[in-house]
């Protein structure tokens, strides 16, 4: 795992996770040194990044949500040179083992909704080993424990996360860090 991605988290475990350009100057302003992008495209993907990185801040995007660009080698290989993120956030194994490639720092997004997406998250995780792993929805805390017990790649809980309590069990079950849209939570 990159070394300064696990230090940000370690000083602060709140990630803010965009979902719109309109928030990006929030998210600037908060405490949260490391932000997820999970939705733009490609007119302005490259002056968000250039924006974070003039704060001194990490920024992550959601290589499956940029609108202009196809899900492939062609277009990580372009994201790594061209727009220059910290790294990307993708479902796709495929896209997974082309960052790592790359040598880009790249995070597994795993929608976990029944046993048998546990069971196949857990799977592929070890298979492709990710240097990190959003679980969705975060507020589970028994399974985000799961997949903390079963890998051996730091976990982030993310989506659905609604208070203080929320972050803290999630801490205590093993999660790294705590990806959320909702602003209140970027300051605590």
């Amino acid at each position: 795992m990159n070394h300064l991605f696990y230090n940000k988290l370690q000083e602060n475990p709140i990630i803010a996770a965009i979902r719109d350009h309109t928030q990006i100057n929030a998210a600037l302003q908060s405490p949260s040194e490391i932000i997820f992008i999970l939705k733009s495209d490609i007119f302005n993907i490259s002056s968000i990044v250039d924006q974070v990185h003039a704060n001194r801040k990490q920024i992550y995007i959601h290589m499956d949500l940029i609108e202009g660009l196809a899900k492939d080698t062609l277009a990580i290989k372009y994201i790594q040179q061209k727009i220059r993120p910290d790294g990307i956030i993708t479902t796709r194994a495929n896209l997974v083992k082309t960052a790592k490639d790359l040598n880009m720092l790249v995070i597994q997004r795993c929608f976990v909704l029944d046993h048998l997406s546990l069971d196949t998250g857990i799977e592929s995780i070890n298979s492709i080993k990710p240097d990190a792993v959003e679980i969705l929805p975060g507020i589970m805390p028994r399974i985000i424990k799961k997949f903390a017990e079963s890998t051996n790649i730091p976990i982030i809980a993310g989506g659905l996360i609604m208070n203080k309590k929320d972050i803290l069990q999630n801490l205590q079950a093993g999660a790294v860090g705590i990806s959320t849209s909702k602003e209140e939570i970027w300051y605590m």
